[in-house]
């Protein structure tokens, strides 16, 4: 990367138990131990507040797992973002393009590796799996170019894709929200759920807690509960991310 052109600056916020905004910028590579070839940023983790973790992998050509991403109790999910490779879970092996996405059920194992030429772009998510008698989930395998979208909220220039099943068997769920010019969230959500967003495309201006706040492309921001939230998309095309959202599942005390 070499000597900076200017003085140093980041437009990334961290209150830890709260919020966070991390733009590509600043993020460094991690070395995890089951993956080779690859360029890993930890982008969300407890250290800081989510009760996940989800982090950036690129793949690169004839890279991928040592070992299988494979811990008691974690479920896994992964979302291309742009090139292909092959994701494996309980020994059956997935082609996964741009908008490929894979769910894997609590302690089954994924494999990653990239056969192709070119690198291989991933947003890979872990979290405990909290389960309830009689249901369970069970492995997901689609691809997001492919759904069809339908309005929010009744509200035609903002459109939602869920990419899970909302039975009871999962207890976590991924969605993307795109906003056409001119949409925004019907009111400010102040909720239990926690999200970790990531952004596909395009800009936003954000309700951050009580800051409004320019957000872009490769953004990634986490709310904590009960942390107010909004956004309005602004610019010339829409703007998308895709988003975690706990769910099904009951206060513990």
């Amino acid at each position: 990367m070499g000597y900076p052109n200017d003085l140093l600056s980041t437009r990334a916020i961290i209150q830890h138990g709260r919020y966070a905004l991390i733009p590509p910028e600043g993020r460094v590579k991690n070395v995890l131990p089951n993956l080779e070839q690859c360029n890993v940023s930890i982008i969300a983790s407890p250290h800081y507040g989510p009760q996940f973790a989800m982090y950036t992998v690129e793949v690169l050509p004839g890279g991928g797992t040592v070992q299988p991403f494979q811990e008691e109790g974690i479920e896994t999910f992964v979302y291309c973002m742009s090139g292909r490779g092959k994701v494996t879970v309980k020994g059956e092996e997935y082609s996964v393009d741009e908008s490929g996405y894979v769910f894997a059920p609590a302690s089954l194992e994924m494999s990653l590796r990239n056969e192709s030429d070119e690198p291989w772009k991933l947003l890979l998510y872990k979290q405990r799996y909290r389960a309830v008698d009689g249901h369970e989930a069970r492995v997901v395998v689609a691809r997001l170019n492919d759904m069809p979208d339908e309005a929010y909220d009744g509200m035609e220039n903002v459109r939602i894709k869920n990419l899970l099943p909302s039975d009871l068997g999962f207890d976590v769920n991924f969605h993307t929200l795109s906003f056409y010019p001119g949409g925004c969230h019907p009111f400010i959500e102040t909720h239990v759920q926690e999200h970790g967003l990531y952004l596909l495309e395009g800009e936003g201006v954000y309700l951050i807690d009580d800051h409004w706040i320019p957000v872009k492309k490769e953004d990634f921001i986490w709310f904590g509960p009960y942390v107010p939230q909004a956004c309005y998309g602004v610019g010339r095309t829409p703007f998308t991310y895709i988003y975690t959202k706990d769910c099904n599942r009951d206060i513990q005390l």
